[in-house]
């Protein structure tokens, strides 16, 4: 079913925001559309957790180690077409709720096992309940995954405590995700993953979208100096993506919406 996308989980505060109710909201970026409403930004972005995509399971280490036929639980069309692509064998369930009822569904055997944020388990004191990660080159996350945004209005974005939160290699690295964020469109509709790391001076990017059914996979690498800002690092995303776009075409669109990336957890 089709559960509003990524915006639906911003909006109504984003509206307290532009009422003048609130001052600042903190907002998961994964969960951002990559434009924002006219008169707010995103302020700061402080420096960020683990951006990985955690594995849990109650019997078995990895998803390489799933028996045949496994029972994967996943609310991100993303994590599915990933899982799919490595183990089509896998069946694939939808799984909604809040962490502990996801948990929940696992430990009662309903599911072998489930992908969620590693972020969020860690942020919610679970971290010990992951078995393993999930490399974020081989099947990148979500653009911006790990990361807080406090968003404001325009005309407070340059407030000395904002200011003190900001974290540059975080902002540059997100800004490279959300570019290709913005050339893919990404939304409940579009499988995609981008993660972008700083070595040394050098920003590297890795790009990729998917057939929901995972069979299909487009992906594209590339680097800049990090000297350039957010503005290169941004371009950089829009170029890969709009190349991974054009390869994959009509092919990487789901005809009828069934879930969001704006609730994968």
């Amino acid at each position: 079913m089709d559960i509003g996308g990524k915006g639906l989980f911003t909006k109504e505060i984003e509206e307290a925001l532009l009422q003048g109710r609130v001052d600042a909201a903190i907002h998961s970026l994964k969960d951002m559309p990559s434009i924002t409403p006219d008169g707010l930004v995103i302020a700061a972005i402080p420096e960020r957790e683990d951006p990985r995509d955690a594995f849990l399971s109650v019997h078995f280490p990895s998803l390489q180690e799933l028996p045949q036929g496994a029972r994967l639980g996943t609310a991100s069309l993303r994590r599915q077409a990933q899982a799919l692509h490595l183990r089509p064998d896998l069946e694939v369930f939808p799984l909604r709720g809040n962490v502990d009822t996801r948990l929940a569904k696992l430990d009662g055997g309903e599911m072998d096992a489930i992908l969620l944020a590693a972020s969020g388990l860690n942020r919610l004191g679970l971290g010990g309940r992951v078995r393993s990660w999930l490399d974020p080159l081989a099947c990148p996350p979500a653009p911006g995954q790990g990361a807080l945004a406090i968003q404001t209005r325009a005309d407070n974005a340059d407030a000395e405590w904002l200011r003190d939160l900001r974290h540059a290699p975080t902002q540059l690295a997100v800004a490279a995700e959300r570019g290709a964020l913005e050339a893919l469109e990404g939304s409940c509709r579009t499988a995609m993953g981008a993660h972008a790391r700083l070595i040394g001076e050098v920003l590297h990017l890795t790009v990729e979208a998917l057939t929901p059914d995972g069979a299909l996979r487009f992906r594209r690498e590339g680097e800049i100096p990090s000297g350039g800002g957010e503005d290169a690092a941004r371009a950089l995303g829009l170029s890969l993506g709009l190349e991974v776009r054009q390869a994959g075409g009509d092919a990487l669109l789901l005809p009828t919406p069934v879930g969001g990336e704006g609730v994968e957890g």
